[in-house]
């Protein structure tokens, strides 16, 4: 099967695609998707429709993964914007008629770090570490996106208690 997680933003949105083989994740694809910063809200919300459509047809993930809205009372304007970008995601997980997860940041953390406060950096090592990879995901978003993946693996493909 095949994973797709979503990290979303409205400058940036970070994805990454993982498959399981025998309990083994490998990582298909991960990456940025750029969202143009001159453009209105309504405009870039256009554009990572398309650019998650596009995405959704290449990857060809069985399932989508997102996370969920985190609020601080700091930074109320970042959870309103990453609002409208999970929207987004929703939208084009219903479109493709995909199995949607979301998860809290601290739940995705715990997973992938055995931390429910781990740091971006160590969820960057935690990520390379689980899927092999030579060098931690750059930038952040791409790392949590892959976290948000192999989470949803983790949970879809866990055998069910009788």
């Amino acid at each position: 099967m095949r994973f797709l997680g979503i990290d979303p933003g409205l400058l940036r949105t970070g994805y990454g695609c993982v498959e399981f083989t025998a309990g083994t994740p490998r990582l298909i694809e991960a990456g940025i998707l750029k969202l143009t910063a001159r453009k209105s809200v309504a405009d870039r919300l256009l554009e990572l429709d398309e650019d998650l459509a596009a995405l959704i047809s290449e990857l060809k993930p069985d399932r989508i993964a997102v996370e969920q809205i985190f609020a601080h009372s700091k930074h109320v304007r970042t959870a309103i914007i990453m609002g409208h970008a999970r929207g987004v995601v929703l939208l084009a997980a219903a479109r493709a008629e995909l199995p949607l997860a979301e998860f809290s940041p601290a739940t995705i953390k715990s997973a992938v770090a055995g931390n429910g406060q781990a740091t971006k950096r160590q969820m960057q090592l935690a990520v390379a570490a689980q899927c092999g990879l030579a060098a931690p995901p750059s930038p952040a978003d791409v790392a949590d996106a892959i976290a948000i993946a192999l989470t949803d693996a983790r949970r879809a493909l866990r055998p069910q208690a009788r």
